[in-house]
C-alpha cells in the first residue's frame, strides 16, 4: 500500500493546510512519513499505555528519515494534562539541544495530542509537529483542527494555542487495542457530527453502531473519514473559533462542567460529552428548537454506544459555576451549542432557570 492509496481528507487553511491519512498499517508504512519537514532530531511523545504498544514501530519508521529519534513517555490520563507534564517535554527538548527544526510526533490519544501540540507551539516559538492519534476520539476530533492546550484546575483546555500540525496519520489498526470504554468515549465525538451537520450520517451511525462497537474495519474507516470531512469543512471556514467552529462543541459545555466538577480523569472526556449532548438536547427541546422524538432518539443512541446519559449530581450551582468559565462564555454569560433543527446547530444563551431545570432532570 502506498500513501496515495489511503483515505485522505484535506484541511484547507492556505499555507497551514495539511492532509489527514486514514488506513490500517500506516505506522509501518514508509511513505506515510515522507515529505515531512527535515530535521536532525525527532521526538515521539507518547504515554505509558500507548508507548509499549506502538512507539517502537513509529521509531523504526522515523529512523529512515531522522538521524536521531527520541521517545518520551508521559503518564496516562487527563489528570496529567498539566503545566508539570508540559515542562517535562521542554526538559527533554532542551537537554538534547533540540533546535527549531526538531519535529514532534504525538503518538496517543487526545491528551497526548493536545499537550504535544501546545509544546510544539511554544518551544522556540514554534516547531513542527505531526499528530499520530491512536484512539477513536483523537482520530475523529482532537487531532484535527489545531487546538492545543493543557487544563487548569478551574477549567478544561483553558491554557493553549491554535497551532496546526504538518500531517495527521490515523492508523486504524491502533483502534483494535482500545479498551471498550475508550472506544465508546470516541463514539461520542462521532455521534455529535450528525445532529450538528449531517443527519444522514446520524442515520448511518444508528444503523451501523453494532459494526462500530465490533470494530469492523470498513465501518471504522467510514466513521473516521466522514467525521474528519465534517470537521475539515467547519475548520476551513473558522480556524480560530470566532463563529461557526463553536458548533463542534455540542455537548461540551455541560461535559466540561462534569469533568471539572468530578476532577479531571474521573469520567473520560467522551463520556462527559455523551452525557452533555443529552443535556444540550434537553435544553434545545425546552427552548422549542427540537421535538421529544429527536431528544429520545439521540439519548437512546448514546446509551447504546455504552455512554452515560445521566449526569453526576454536582448541584445546580456547581454546574453553573463551571460553565461560566467555559471558553464560549461571554462576560460570564453561558453560551450553549443547541440543535436547531436536527442537522444544524447554533450557539446562544439560555435562562439560568431553564438550565437549572435541565440539570435537575438529567442528573442524579
Amino acid at each position: 500500500m502506498s500513501l496515495d492509496a489511503t483515505l485522505k481528507v484535506s484541511i484547507d487553511l492556505d499555507d497551514r493546510s495539511y492532509d489527514i491519512h486514514i488506513a490500517s498499517g500506516l505506522l509501518e508504512l514508509a511513505s506515510a512519513w515522507q515529505g515531512l519537514p527535515r530535521a536532525s532530531t525527532a521526538l515521539i511523545v507518547t504515554n505509558d499505555t500507548v508507548g509499549p504498544l506502538y512507539a517502537q514501530q513509529l521509531q523504526r519508521s522515523l529512523s529512515a528519515h531522522y538521524p536521531k529519534v527520541l521517545t518520551l513517555s508521559l503518564p496516562d490520563g487527563e489528570a496529567y494534562k498539566t503545566w508539570e507534564t508540559l515542562q517535562s517535554i521542554f526538559d527533554v527538548l532542551l537537554q538534547n539541544a533540540c533546535d527549531r527544526k526538531t519535529v514532534l510526533f504525538a503518538l496517543g490519544g487526545g491528551v497526548v495530542g493536545d499537550i504535544t501540540g501546545f509544546a510544539a507551539a511554544c518551544y522556540m516559538r514554534g516547531v513542527p509537529f505531526v499528530q499520530v492519534p491512536t484512539t477513536l476520539l483523537a482520530q475523529v476530533d482532537s487531532s484535527v483542527g489545531g487546538k492545543t492546550a493543557i487544563n487548569h484546575p478551574i477549567g478544561k483546555n483553558m491554557i493553549g494555542a491554535f497551532y496546526q500540525p504538518e500531517r495527521v496519520v490515523c492508523d486504524l489498526h491502533t483502534l483494535q487495542s482500545l479498551p471498550p470504554r475508550e472506544l465508546s468515549a470516541g463514539l461520542a465525538e462521532v455521534i455529535k457530527y450528525g445532529p450538528i451537520a449531517d443527519m444522514a450520517f446520524f442515520d448511518w451511525i444508528d444503523n451501523n453502531l453494532d459494526a462500530l462497537l465490533a470494530r469492523e474495519p470498513k465501518a471504522l474507516a467510514y466513521a473516521v473519514k466522514r467525521s474528519c470531512e465534517i470537521k475539515a469543512h467547519v475548520v476551513g471556514q473558522d480556524e480560530r473559533e470566532s463563529g461557526l467552529r463553536a458548533i463542534l462543541n455540542f455537548g461540551h459545555t455541560f461535559g466540561h462542567a462534569i469533568e471539572a466538577g468530578l476532577g479531571f480523569g474521573e469520567w473520560l472526556h467522551g463520556e462527559a460529552v455523551g452525557c452533555g449532548m443529552v443535556m444540550a438536547a434537553q435544553l434545545s427541546q425546552r427552548l422549542g428548537l427540537v421535538d421529544t422524538a429527536f431528544t429520545e432518539r439521540l439519548t437512546q443512541l448514546i446509551q447504546r454506544a455504552g455512554l452515560p446519559t445521566v449526569g453526576p449530581d454536582l448541584g445546580v450551582e456547581a454546574y453553573l459555576h463551571h460553565m461560566r468559565v467555559d471558553k464560549k462564555a461571554e462576560a460570564g454569560d453561558i453560551r450553549f451549542v443547541l440543535i436547531d433543527p436536527p442537522g444544524s446547530a447554533m450557539v446562544r444563551g439560555a435562562p439560568d432557570v431553564l438550565v437549572a431545570e435541565v440539570i435537575q432532570a438529567c442528573c442524579r
